[in-house]
């Protein structure tokens, strides 16, 4: 699916790049990138704030004792307390959105002279990013390879798996409200044209 770019006034357009777990969008968000455009990565950003003196680390040690040390963040840990309770995620989420928000905008101002800017953003539907953004770009691909990747990956479990599918909006919902959708299911020089395709045109529409 595809529609028209939303035009804004002034200001990059600011496309929001998501997609399920194992659908591919790190490496799609590394094509943007590839092409020049400025991508803020959520992920990222959530890594460093967590990272050895991260600034969420007193945080989330009063939230939850003993996930975090000298090296940052301990993600078993931490996973072992918030896995399945829904009311220790929120208050993980509480500490953890507004600070990335907060990078988020400063990235915006950093960026405002760019005419196209890509918002990384895993759970862009799921917590409401998309109203924030002038266009979505969902990354998928067929199910049987998502399923493929997913469970090649170190201490994933067939069950873990759908435990986290369960948290996010369906593959085929996220397609059907994308303006735009990058099919990772192809060649990797295939992928690569439609990022091409879809940074020449929204560039142009900001020109």
């Amino acid at each position: 699916m595809s529609i028209e770019p939303q035009e804004t006034d002034e200001g990059p357009y600011i496309l929001g790049l998501t997609g399920s777990i194992g659908m591919g969008k790190s490496a799609v968000a590394a094509m943007f990138r590839a092409a020049g455009v400025p991508v803020f990565d959520a992920d990222a950003e959530v890594h460093r704030l967590q990272g050895p003196a991260g600034e969420l680390l007193p945080a989330i040690e009063v939230a939850f004792p003993g996930t975090t040390g000298p090296n940052g963040l301990d993600r078993a840990k931490l996973g072992a307390a918030v896995f399945g309770d829904t009311e220790a995620l929120k208050r993980l989420e509480a500490i953890v959105h507004p600070a990335v928000a907060e990078a988020r905008s400063r990235f915006l101002r950093e960026q405002a002279e760019a005419p196209l800017i890509v918002f990384d953003i895993p759970l862009l539907y799921e917590k409401g990013g998309w109203q924030q953004v002038n266009g979505v770009a969902v990354v998928s691909a067929p199910a049987a390879a998502q399923r493929e990747r997913v469970l090649a990956r170190p201490g994933m479990t067939a069950e873990k798996f759908e435990s986290i599918l369960l948290l996010q909006v369906p593959d085929a919902e996220k397609r059907a409200r994308a303006d735009f959708v990058i099919d990772t299911g192809m060649s990797l020089g295939e992928t690569e044209q439609i990022v091409r395709d879809l940074v020449r045109r929204l560039r142009r529409g900001r020109s």
